[in-house]
């Protein structure tokens, strides 16, 4: 696989998109998004990665959890996944917790679609999703400070290139 197709690949499990490909040597043409399995999908991911960081055995069971625990703080900090808080209400999948920036986000758009909506309960739930967005990125600028405290140069620069570290 090239490398700008794993850095795809990276990228969109990180911000909770759904990758998709289309296979040209797919000989019977199947639909293959109908197999899709996201704990799979999420293992090959971190597999690559630790290829990609040059990790052994060792080293990859203290940054695994460290790089997992950046990745949810990431997803977190966009709201949950996807675009704006996710495809969907929500923005959470089945297999994960809904995040406050996520159920903040949902209140706010759902205080929205009802044109009767006081304005002061507009602007409390706009406070509390910027409350939480705030609170969402402090995470993530701690998750990632954590992180690069144990790495190597190289693995930080790797990190860096993949859009997982600034």
């Amino acid at each position: 696989m090239t490398r700008r197709v794993l850095m795809m690949l990276v990228l969109g499990c990180a911000m909770g998109v759904p990758v998709t490909f289309t296979f040209a040597q797919d000989n019977n043409n199947q639909n293959r998004r109908g197999n899709f399995d996201p704990a799979q999908f999420r293992e090959q991911m971190m597999n690559r990665m630790k290829e990609q960081l040059g990790s052994n055995d060792d080293e990859w069971k203290v940054l695994s959890p460290k790089i997992e625990k950046l990745m949810t703080a990431q997803r977190d900090a966009r709201g949950g996944g996807g675009f704006g808080g996710g495809g969907r209400r929500g923005g959470n999948n089945d297999n994960q917790p809904q995040s406050a920036t996520a159920k903040a986000s949902a209140e706010l758009r759902t205080a929205l679609e009802n044109k009767d909506t006081p304005a002061a309960e507009i602007a409390t739930k706009l406070t509390a999703l910027r409350e939480a967005r705030d609170k969402a990125r402090a995470e993530l600028v701690a998750a990632q400070k954590e992180l690069k405290e144990i790495l190597t140069q190289r693995q930080e620069a790797v990190l860096v290139t993949m859009g997982m570290l600034e």
